[in-house]
């Protein structure tokens, strides 16, 4: 959403960049102008580029960070705790090429369905562990381990069939 609006945001200044040197005759008005320009006229140019340099490049990537992870709600409204949360960020990453799960916003078609399986915790931590050969696809064993491994299963068993 913050980077949507800021790629707007962006276009929209170009947009009145480009109405502004119009006005000023076009480029070569511009250029014109920027050499009667008073020295305290070109200092504040300066400033205001500066300023929206700042503002694209270090303003932005700051809030867009700032935004993500901080959604704790999974698809279908279901609450999920940090750990489920960051679960959900590392299925997303190592599990959506193959799993449906309408709670990651994934439509995987290798493995099976999670929101019609709806596994619990444990079932998951095996497949996640040990692997699994049934089916269309091969679920490679140890594709995660430990905490990642824990979180993976919280997060699959809280919001599958939501």
């Amino acid at each position: 959403m913050v980077a949507a609006a800021a790629f707007i945001l962006g276009f929209v200044i170009i947009g009145l960049s480009v109405v502004l040197i119009a006005f000023r005759g076009g480029p070569r008005g511009a250029r014109e102008a920027m050499h009667t320009q008073t020295a305290r006229g070109r200092a504040t140019a300066s400033v205001v580029i500066g300023l929206v340099g700042i503002a694209f490049g270090i303003g932005i990537p700051a809030a867009v960070l700032a935004s993500s992870g901080q959604d704790r709600k999974a698809h279908g409204g279901v609450k999920l705790t940090a750990d489920e949360a960051q679960g959900r960020e590392l299925f997303v990453h190592n599990c959506a090429t193959c799993h449906t799960l309408s709670g990651a916003g994934t439509s995987g078609r290798v493995g099976p369905n999670l929101d019609q399986l709806r596994p619990p915790k444990s079932l998951v931590l095996n497949a996640i562990q040990l692997g699994r050969a049934r089916g269309n696809g091969q679920m490679p064993a140890g594709l995660l381990v430990g905490k990642d491994a824990q979180d993976v299963a919280a997060f699959v068993a809280a919001s599958a069939g939501h």
